[in-house]
């Protein structure tokens, strides 16, 4: 199985094939499904979309430090043909984190 890490000074996704108990790690961690993404202003955290497709979403700020393992999972691909690559973020439990959502006033 291929898991992929964020080098430390880049947001460049590393290949690694690492042999590990997945059932120990996933006890001290929680995973979040969407597409990973860039924060705006800050380099030190990450932005996932859990449904980009969707114009009605949540969006999570993670700090990089906090990502135990972020793992790839097939591309989606929007009626307009927009594709979008997808993960599992797998982040430390106990973490700090900031949840947005879109709504009407």
């Amino acid at each position: 199985m291929s898991y992929f890490f964020i080098e430390s000074q880049t947001t460049n996704l590393v290949k690694y094939q690492i042999p590990f108990d997945i059932n120990t790690f996933k006890s001290g961690h929680v995973v979040f499904s969407g597409a990973l993404g860039k924060h705006p202003n800050d380099t030190n955290k990450v932005v996932l979309i859990s449904d980009p497709h969707n114009n009605n979403t949540r969006y999570y700020e993670f700090d990089r430090g906090d990502i135990g393992l972020i793992e790839k999972q097939p591309n989606i691909i929007n009626s307009d043909g927009e594709d979008f690559a997808m993960v599992l973020l797998w982040i430390k439990a106990g973490s700090i984190a900031t949840q947005s959502s879109v709504f009407i006033v």
